[in-house]
């Protein structure tokens, strides 16, 4: 556990330098190539984190003012994803987990069961996360264990469905998104693309940022409209024309910045990938591998953050409307533009499009995260995690945008 804990605060953009290192090495590079890539995609999740986290600095409190100026209340606190993750790395099972789920990704890259490389390990608290969910539900570790393998073999299989989507539409070739929280959701996006595919009228509406640039010249490119949306969202915060306007700003700087990080980040990648399609072409002729990432990498496209700046507001009504829901939506509003990535990349960036099925998704993650807020709560308790004061029940966004592990604690549930 010890270890394990070492290696999770090194964080990515150390131990991705390392990791990518090493494969380049077993993938025949020269150590200088296998380096320098390694350096290279360390510094890209530096600088793509380093935007996320002035997306989420920016955001978080525009949306709490937000909350505050709507009045809502609500009695389930989001109290965000860097508290479910802290929940599930106090449970039991973190050192089991992470023996499972690595052995299992090698035996299933061995007997061709996936193409996908998972070296996102920061994210493997999801794992961890759905087999604590079944170990309470059930009170047995060896259930838990079990569901936790359950949702990781299923997360690589959508990791695998949807890699095509990550090479054409957002341009990563050789990479997949085994991201719980997100690649969860790629299947009913899709199926939501396809059904709108089929209504007269909306099927014809189109609102790419490309074609909007193309028609509204300055004004549409994707800086501009990151300023209109920021300041858009301070207005609605109540801020003052000095927020609204710093806002706007620093929203139009994220979209000007976030895909040069990205590009950053495939410069490293990209010699990686064409040296380890070299190498297995060679040695398993036919077999291709996927280097399994974050889904923050995703986020760098214009249509992505523009969606996701829209949504955040018809989040908020939703929590006022949809029957049922009792999440009073807060800390992780911030993380919408990542929740909702498989609510775009259907339409190939269709803006109207990432609109309705994100606001079909959001709706769903808060009846989710409603429904997890008792077990959640247990949870915390168990593990000596501090409630916020003044809460007496406690969930978050991210663990409403857990789909599978969500579905997979149902049936457990209903068998036990």
């Amino acid at each position: 556990m010890a270890f394990i804990n070492f290696i999770l605060d090194l964080g990515a953009s150390v131990m991705m330098p390392i990791i990518i290192t090493i494969l380049g090495l077993i993938f025949k590079q020269k150590f200088s190539k296998a380096f320098r890539s390694g350096l290279t995609v360390g510094i890209g999740f530096v600088a793509i984190f380093m935007i996320v986290g002035m997306l989420v600095s920016n955001l978080s409190p525009a949306t709490q003012a937000m909350v505050e100026n709507w009045g809502l209340s609500l009695d389930v606190m989001d109290v965000g994803w860097p508290i479910s993750a802290s929940i599930s790395f106090g449970t039991t099972i973190v050192p089991a987990v992470f023996g499972i789920c690595f052995l299992l990704n090698i035996i299933m890259l061995t007997f061709n069961l996936t193409k996908t490389m998972n070296v996102d390990i920061w994210n493997y608290w999801h794992f961890i996360f759905t087999g604590a969910l079944v170990m309470y539900l059930t009170n047995n570790m060896v259930l838990g264990l079990i569901a936790s393998a359950i949702c990781f073999i299923i997360i690589l299989k959508l990791a695998d469905f949807t890699a095509p989507y990550v090479s054409d539409f957002f341009g990563m070739p050789g990479v997949s998104l085994p991201h719980t929280e997100t690649v969860s959701w790629a299947p009913l996006g899709i199926l939501i693309d396809k059904i709108i595919d089929k209504i007269p009228v909306i099927n014809k509406i189109e609102m790419h940022p490309e074609g909007i640039q193309k028609k509204f010249g300055i004004l549409g490119e994707p800086m501009i409209l990151g300023l209109f949306l920021g300041a858009g969202i301070g207005a609605l915060a109540g801020y003052d024309p000095k927020g609204i306007i710093s806002l706007g700003v620093n929203m139009a700087a994220i979209m000007f910045l976030m895909p040069r990080m990205v590009r950053i980040l495939m410069e490293g990648l990209l010699p990686l990938s064409e040296s380890a399609r070299e190498y297995i072409g060679q040695k398993f002729p036919g077999k291709e591998v996927y280097i399994g990432l974050d889904a923050a990498v995703a986020i760098g496209h214009p249509s992505v953050i523009s969606t996701g700046l829209i949504l955040i507001p018809i989040t908020l009504l939703l929590a006022v409307i949809l029957p049922g829901n009792r999440v009073l939506p807060f800390t992780d509003l911030g993380l919408v533009p990542i929740l909702i990535v498989w609510a775009v990349a259907p339409s190939k960036g269709n803006v109207f499009r990432g609109v309705i099925t994100g606001t079909i998704f959001m709706a769903l993650i808060l009846l989710i995260a409603t429904d997890l807020a008792e077990i959640t709560t247990i949870m915390a308790r168990d593990v000596k995690f501090p409630i916020p004061e003044g809460a007496s029940l406690i969930s978050s966004l991210d663990e409403g945008a857990h789909l599978i592990p969500y579905l997979i604690y149902k049936v457990f549930s209903f068998l036990f």
